[in-house]
């Protein structure tokens, strides 16, 4: 049986595995069909911490792994099936597809969520080409730029607020007449001098050349009419989805599916299972608070396995 296991390998799930490596716990790291999580996709990344010039997204996390490697971490590639959490109490039971049954004293999920695509040609292509999910992430890039952003919710108009500190133009399409953001955040973005609008119209194309993203175009929803927006950068603010389906709602969650843990920790509604990083947050999503929520995770587990955390904090939950 193994004292703890891992789902995960971004920033959250390679962080908790050099803190256990180092603390002799043997962890085992099962990696997805997407090792390193969603920063693999993203090309420099400037505001992780320790990097003047900046870091490659693979590169920072080639580099965590090695570092949870050279403690005695142990990797393991397989896609989860499921997981036994029914008796509420170790030892629980994972069915990993190529890897048979593993049992665990205690579980750190750390599995992400993904933000929704479009599914439109070019999409995919061109992420960390011009497309992106993170304004807080890449914003810095468009600097003096024109930019798209996607969707209708307050995520949408936070991230267009945003972009207008860097970008000369932001332009906010919508599938919808109507926004979905509060009122509050439809007037700031309204009172924006730098934002214009194309509102019931639907996006089908990224357009790129020379791997930059040159223009999206997009379909009047009323009259069929196409039109091509110029720009530099498109970002996706249509919401994102946390990885947590193969729990089959054995640990408890919001309304959106993310992981509830008790605050100040990240104990989850099940005794020794722990989730860290953007799997159980909705708010920041940002590589270094996933980072330390992956400490937080492996202190809670190590404690938990040895014996000095026997309260069981799921009550509180």
């Amino acid at each position: 049986m193994r004292k703890v296991v891992i789902l995960g390998t971004g920033p959250a799930g390679l962080t908790a595995a050099i803190y256990l490596a180092r603390a002799d716990m043997q962890p085992l790291i099962i990696e997805g069909s997407q090792p390193g999580g969603q920063l693999t996709m993203t090309t420099e990344v400037e505001n992780f911490p320790g990097f003047i010039e900046g870091v490659m997204g693979p590169e920072l996390m080639d580099n965590m792994r090695k570092q949870a490697e050279r403690f005695g971490a142990e990797f393991k590639r397989g896609w989860v099936n499921s997981v036994d959490l029914s008796n509420g109490k170790p030892p629980y039971r994972l069915q990993v597809e190529g890897l048979g049954e593993i049992e665990t004293q205690s579980l750190i999920i750390s599995t992400g969520a993904s933000a929704k695509m479009l599914n439109i040609p070019g999409e995919k292509e061109n992420i960390g080409r011009g497309v992106s999910t993170c304004a807080t992430c890449d914003g810095f890039f468009f600097r003096g730029k024109k930019v798209v952003v996607i969707g209708g919710g307050d995520s949408a108009m936070e991230e267009a607020n945003f972009l207008t500190k860097f970008a000369s133009e932001v332009h906010i399409v919508h599938r919808r007449e109507t926004l979905r953001a509060s009122k509050i955040m439809q007037n700031r973005a309204k009172q924006n001098e730098k934002i214009t609008w194309s509102l019931n119209k639907t996006p089908i194309e990224v357009l790129a050349k020379e791997n930059k993203v040159t223009g999206l175009k997009i379909k009047d929803n009323e009259t069929g009419e196409e039109e091509i927006i110029e720009t530099d950068g498109i970002f996706l603010a249509i919401g994102h989805l946390p990885s947590t389906a193969f729990l089959n709602q054995q640990v408890k969650t919001d309304q959106t599916g993310y992981i509830s843990v008790k605050p100040g920790s990240t104990q989850t509604s099940v005794t020794g299972v722990f989730a860290c990083g953007d799997v159980q947050d909705s708010k920041y999503r940002q590589a270094i608070t996933a980072a330390g929520t992956g400490c937080m995770a492996a202190l809670d587990a190590e404690r938990f396995v040895e014996g000095n955390a026997v309260h069981d904090w799921s009550q509180s939950l």
